[in-house]
């Protein structure tokens, strides 16, 4: 595939409303793809529509409603015959230490970020295999090779989500020629981290840490829709301390390991710090 391969594609986009998912949205757009765009804001989704001039479909949904998928599905790849790739972009961070983290929130961090393309996969995948072509490609994050303090939760999911599309992809490339991309974004200018959880379930908002120094949705878009045109299977979208973290983890593990450490050991000597200077402070609701 090249990027004048995706001309008259059928590329199907999920939390296509904002971030790296309406950036996708408008590169695709730009190389001539016609488009699904799903999430779930119906009005934010037709703000990206109105922006291309190609054909597309606005198909809003929750992404954990396991029981709407279904219909879902079969309208999506009724529109044009087929869906030729789906990406999945749809999801949620975190930002609080694993001890003040309450398992509701670990459960809603594994829902959004790996049941629920997981499920929407398991759907689309029957057309591919009987077509024996397509493409499936998944945001996973940096997390989802590197365990990092503050974000016990959402590194599970995305490990999760690297596991899941590497095994699927063993499975289904050489026996029904299906292309599998798992990409791993680090910081990227979105709104992730306003929306992230604390340890209690509430959103970080305006006051927690942010992704405004990271990468442009746009680059990170690019580098994804190039990684997938040529094929390649896991797409980096990161640079400086963090793909610095990717390459350590591949190459020299323990000093990965150790440098992870003294950042959690900072973050517990501040917590620590917090909780005797106010002993009745919900620590859950700290962010560093």
């Amino acid at each position: 595939m090249t990027l004048a391969g995706f001309d008259n594609m059928t590329a199907w986009v999920t939390g296509a409303s904002s971030g790296i998912g309406a950036a996708l949205a408008h590169g695709l757009g730009e190389r001539g793809a016609k488009l699904i765009l799903s999430g779930r804001r119906d009005d934010a989704l037709q703000r990206v529509a109105d922006s291309h001039d190609g054909a597309t479909l606005v198909l809003p949904f929750e992404a954990t409603d396991y029981d709407a998928l279904p219909r879902i599905v079969t309208t999506a790849e009724a529109w044009q015959g087929k869906i030729d790739l789906l990406i999945h972009c749809a999801g949620i961070g975190q930002q609080s230490l694993a001890i003040d983290t309450s398992l509701d929130v670990y459960r809603r961090l594994m829902e959004v970020d790996f049941f629920a393309p997981l499920a929407l996969t398991q759907l689309a995948l029957p057309a591919m295999v009987s077509r024996r072509a397509g493409a499936i490609a998944v945001i996973s994050s940096v997390a989802g090779k590197v365990g990092a303090p503050n974000m016990a939760g959402y590194c599970a999911a995305k490990h999760a989500v690297v596991g899941y599309f590497d095994a699927l992809r063993a499975e289904v490339e050489c026996a029904y020629g299906i292309k599998v991309h798992v990409a791993l974004p680090g910081s990227v200018k979105t709104n992730i981290g306003i929306h992230a959880l604390r340890g209690d379930g509430a959103p970080v908002g305006e006051g927690g840490a942010s992704s405004e120094h990271g990468m442009a949705a746009d680059r990170a878009a690019t580098l994804i829709l190039e990684g997938i045109a040529a094929g390649a299977r896991e797409i980096p979208v990161a640079e400086g301390l963090e793909l610095t973290a990717l390459q350590k983890r591949a190459s020299h593990p323990d000093e990965l390991f150790d440098f992870t450490a003294q950042e959690g050991a900072r973050l517990a000597a501040a917590r620590a710090a917090r909780r005797r200077s106010c002993p009745n402070t919900d620590v859950s609701k700290d962010s560093e």
